[in-house]
């Protein structure tokens, strides 16, 4: 059997390093970036994503970044299908495709090969759930979501609209749950051989990095570029949910004060790495990394582990 290709994955909480592993790595073994973000594949959200500058990126080729509308939806489905797209082209380049971010639903898309079968999206079933939240209460859904699929349910925040809706309407529509389905999903083995990182660090230091941050990004002009998508856009209905996005609109909407506007960011960011840490524990080939030590430290150990694959 012909060996299959090696593909580099960096993973794991926001701020916690990732970004600047991945180019120092990419410069050092010829390789390629493909973007595992699912907030930094919209156009005009540059700030609250953490999206990496022109400059930052060093000349080293980013995919996935920066390519869809943000009216538009955008499901993992989709990202598998272009994040395989892209890693083929990095490897007909000749370079070594290293997949990056912190979504962790994403990753596993290409890490566990899940097939995402085509379910019609019923609008009306959807908008029905939405009415439903705004009169009973987003929790309430979450409890109906976790009786239908608690498996599930342990990796979504009860804050999380989109992906409690979601559960919610893939029972509605095929009559089995999701996680039953992306059981049956995995039966083909990856076409890939993924290697798989994650970046951890001392609790507190991360809320610090977190912390700091969200202060840069006010810095930056985080208010403005959602005053600005606000005004160009009716509609956001997933990009507007994404981290920092609501809450400057709540502020914009006059619900929130400017200071608590940014103490909640801080919070429902510590929040989201909390989670992501969680989710990403649970698999068992993640190779952890100390996201405090030198980055060539922790570059030697990726390439360790690369070539004895």
């Amino acid at each position: 059997m012909a060996e299959k290709p090696k593909v580099i994955v960096i993973c794991g909480p926001t701020a916690s390093g990732k970004t600047g592993l991945s180019i120092e790595l990419a410069k050092q073994i010829n390789g390629e970036i493909i973007s595992c973000d699912s907030m930094q594949i919209y156009k005009e959200m540059n700030i609250g994503t953490a999206k990496p500058t022109v400059e930052e990126m060093q000349g080293i080729k980013h995919y996935m970044l920066d390519f869809v509308n943000p009216n538009e939806r955008y499901s993992v489905a989709d990202f598998k299908k272009d994040a395989i797209t892209s890693i083929k082209k990095v490897l007909t380049n000749g370079k070594i495709p290293i997949v990056v971010g912190g979504t962790g639903l994403y990753v596993n898309s290409l890490t566990q090969n899940i097939t995402y079968p085509n379910i019609e999206i019923d609008l009306k079933y959807r908008k029905k759930l939405e009415q439903r939240a705004e009169k009973e209460g987003l929790l309430t859904l979450y409890k109906e979501a976790e009786k239908i699929d608690k498996e599930a349910m342990k990796s979504i925040s009860q804050n999380d609209k989109k992906r409690i809706i979601r559960v919610l309407e893939i029972y509605n529509q095929t009559g089995k749950t999701k996680t039953m389905l992306e059981a049956e999903s995995k039966i083909e083995p990856p076409p890939y051989e993924y290697i798989i990182f994650a970046l951890d660090m001392d609790r507190e230091k991360l809320y610090e990095r977190i912390n700091q941050r969200v202060d840069l990004m006010i810095q930056k002009g985080l208010i403005e570029e959602v005053e600005n998508l606000l005004k160009k856009y009716k509609s956001l209905p997933t990009a507007i949910q994404g981290l920092g996005y609501k809450e400057v609109a709540s502020y914009l909407n006059g619900n929130l004060g400017k200071e608590e506007m940014i103490e909640k960011i801080k919070m429902e960011t510590r929040r989201y790495a909390k989670r992501q840490l969680t989710w990403f524990r649970k698999d068992k080939s993640i190779i952890w990394l100390d996201g405090l030590k030198p980055v060539s430290e922790n570059i030697q150990s990726i390439l360790e582990e690369y070539s004895e694959k």
